[in-house]
């Protein structure tokens, strides 16, 4: 049987919607990348849901990433590409392992749509949280690597990286509801009454202060890219979603697989100990011993705002799925997790007492 994600492994063809001007695309390199070469091969990964990712190869044997905006309708404030331009180089100055940022282009005459260069990182994208082709071992010591990167990622002094004003400090849990909310609605096409709920309860119960830190926002173990053959982090990609937000609703995303059945994309069922793979309690405490926090205040709230976020997520990425504009293969079957996903946020939200 195929590791879960295998279809998302490597690099295919460029898609007929995401094909743009190559030799525009060069006359860019040649101003913008330094050492860059003509001329220029492209190439389309099979990953990611929202922004188009490219490989690129130039004549000199360099080779490059590309993340652009998607072509057609898109909702308002997604696939910000200048925020993760932004915030990767910020992180380079850190050790917080990023790519290296080579150029942003905001002129959509140039490819049609906006988008940056980054340093390709050449390492494993671990698409199956089950790790199937580990030993136990190092099964562990991925998922140990995984929670120490993150907790780097919190401690970094974001006024001291140039990003004071990358998001509003406080209030983050109670403004991501709002945004995910309305995106949400904009994107919905079928009426799930969990969801209704939930959009009443939440903003409703949302705790009244937190704490503030850079967060990554789908911190998740295939947005790393991994040495070839060590259990060590290269890279965090996709930080479209980053900005100023609370490290325990960052952590409770990262431990929310814990919650969601198997069939669903999780580990709720599975023997993880038999693997060798931490539990919630432990990625906790790893988490907690690398940044000294030692409370876990509304834990239970947390979970069941990440698994609502998740289902508002994966309803945009249905919605382009419709639409033809997802760049995802399987961007149509996250309709079918989207309900689940609330119905679970939604009893979560019944154990704190709603009603």
């Amino acid at each position: 049987m195929a590791a879960r994600g295998a279809e998302f492994i490597g690099t295919m063809a460029v898609q007929d919607k995401h094909r743009f001007d190559v030799a525009s695309l060069e006359r860019f390199m040649a101003t913008k990348v330094e050492g860059f070469r003509a001329p220029l091969t492209v190439e389309q990964f099979r990953g990611g849901q929202s922004n188009p990712t490219y490989r690129l190869s130039d004549g000199g044997g360099r080779r490059y990433v590309l993340r652009r905006k998607p072509p057609g309708k898109l909702l308002p404030s997604a696939h910000a590409v200048d925020r993760e331009f932004r915030v990767i180089a910020a992180l380079n100055k850190t050790d917080v392992p990023t790519p290296r940022a080579y150029a942003l282009c905001e002129d959509d005459q140039v490819i049609g749509t906006a988008f940056y260069i980054m340093e390709f990182c050449d390492g494993r994208v671990l698409w199956d949280p089950m790790l199937p082709d580990q030993t136990p071992a190092m099964r562990h010591a991925i998922y140990e690597a995984k929670v120490d990167t993150l907790a780097r990622l919190h401690k970094v002094d974001y006024q001291a990286v140039g990003l004071g004003d990358f998001g509003r400090p406080g209030s983050y849990v109670a403004r991501q509801i709002k945004r995910w909310g309305g995106q949400y609605k904009a994107s919905e096409t079928d009426k799930i009454e969990a969801m209704d709920k939930l959009l009443e309860w939440l903003p409703a119960n949302a705790p009244a202060a937190d704490s503030t830190t850079i967060v990554h926002g789908d911190y998740r173990l295939d947005n790393m890219i991994y040495h070839p053959s060590e259990p060590r982090v290269l890279a965090v990609i996709d930080w479209e979603i980053s900005t100023l937000g609370d490290p325990l609703a960052e952590l409770s995303y990262l431990c929310m697989m814990y919650r969601i059945p198997q069939d669903q994309g999780g580990m709720q069922g599975v023997d993880i100990q038999a693997l060798g793979i931490p539990g919630e309690a432990e990625m906790v405490r790893m988490y907690g011993a690398r940044t000294g926090q030692s409370s876990l205040p509304h834990w239970e709230f947390y979970m069941a705002y990440n698994l609502f976020r998740i289902a508002c997520i994966r309803q945009g990425v249905y919605a382009r799925g419709l639409d033809g504009t997802a760049s995802n293969l399987r961007a149509l079957e996250s309709g079918k997790l989207v309900r689940p996903n609330a119905e679970l946020a939604w009893s979560l939200a019944q154990g704190l007492g709603a009603r």
